[in-house]
């Protein structure tokens, strides 16, 4: 990664980082949650939408919070 790439990345993180995190508490898997709506009524299912690839990373944070953290129903 370019000098310029790592100053751009470390410029946009800090507001980003207000929404997305790896969840630890079920405070802010509900917000990624909640998150992973939003984005999905945005991106639908058009694979070529900018925030696709974000919809799929959060469906990725969820989808293992929930393996590791949320029992299965019986």
């Amino acid at each position: 990664m370019r000098a310029a790439e790592l100053e751009a990345l470390t410029r946009n993180w800090t507001p980003i980082s207000t929404l997305i995190c790896v969840p630890r508490t079920e405070a802010d898997y509900t917000r990624l949650v909640a998150l992973l709506d939003e984005i999905t009524d945005e991106v639908g299912e058009d694979e070529n939408h900018p925030l696709a690839s974000f919809m799929d990373l959060l469906g990725t944070l969820v989808e293992d919070y929930e393996t590791n953290r949320v029992p299965e129903l019986a």
